[in-house]
């Protein structure tokens, strides 16, 4: 009976290192969505820098470029910040449940070597160790 309880453990173990596994892999292709994001982000705003610079009406020589410009530097940095700050909370959850993962693991080895333990003991009880 004890060793029955020994794998129902084991198997919840493994249970949880499975669901664990799937969220960590969500997280990663959060990750890599954020980074094409801001890539993608980068990509837009040096269109858009070309594109006010040679606008013919608020282009480079002109009173409201520097305004332009400015606005456009703002917005791309907000942009920017918004993309790091997600790629930081992502980077958290993910170290979070890589040490859960690495908990459970460290659970589950210890269960398996009292697993091993307990079977050896109870061949050795009854059959007094095959001697």
């Amino acid at each position: 009976m004890a060793i029955a309880n020994l794998h129902e453990k084991l198997l919840f173990y493994t249970q949880q290192k499975s669901r664990i596994s799937l969220a960590l892999s969500d997280v990663q292709m959060k990750q890599l969505s954020a980074t094409k994001t801001q890539a993608t982000k980068n990509m837009e705003y040096q269109e858009k820098l070309s594109a006010l610079y040679y606008d013919e009406e608020y282009g480079f020589g002109t009173d409201e470029y520097s305004e332009m410009l400015v606005m456009l530097q703002n917005e791309h940095e907000f942009e920017m910040g918004n993309i790091t700050a997600w790629e930081s909370e992502l980077e958290l959850q993910k170290e979070n449940l890589e040490t859960q993962l690495n908990e459970i693991q460290g659970y589950e080895n210890s269960w398996q070597k009292l697993l091993g333990s307990t079977i050896k003991v109870d061949f050795s009880y009854g059959g007094g160790g095959g001697k």
